[in-house]
């Protein structure tokens, strides 16, 4: 388990029912790579859909890092299966730590997520 903690606001959006938490990770909690390359993450910004009579379902997941050279990257993530009725199978644990982070943290504007 990482040992990860979170800051930040949800915020409603009004083009479509949806929620977007932003999360300020706390450094050395999780590392991010693109292309063979190490990025510490600094902020996600986690988008849960309504699903109807059913929970909210955890939609897409940007995160931002920067390298030990201080270059930035940005990584996006859809979190849904191609038929965006339940969550992707194959992604690993640590994206959804981060996004059941958040979900806890919208847990106080009625948000109710389950952990795949």
């Amino acid at each position: 388990m990482h040992d990860l903690t979170a800051t930040g606001e949800p915020a409603l959006a009004d083009d479509q029912i949806c929620i977007e938490v932003s999360a300020f990770l706390k450094e050395g909690t999780l590392t991010l790579t693109k292309d063979g390359r190490n990025f510490l993450p600094i902020h996600a910004l986690v988008k849960f859909v309504f699903a109807g009579d059913g929970p909210w379902l955890a939609d897409e997941i940007k995160s931002a890092g920067k390298a030990s050279d201080g270059t930035s990257v940005e990584l996006a993530v859809d979190l849904r299966n191609d038929t965006f009725d339940g969550p992707r199978a194959e992604l690993p644990d640590p994206i959804w730590e981060v996004v059941a982070l958040a979900a806890t943290s919208a847990g106080d504007i009625g948000i109710t997520y389950s952990h795949p």
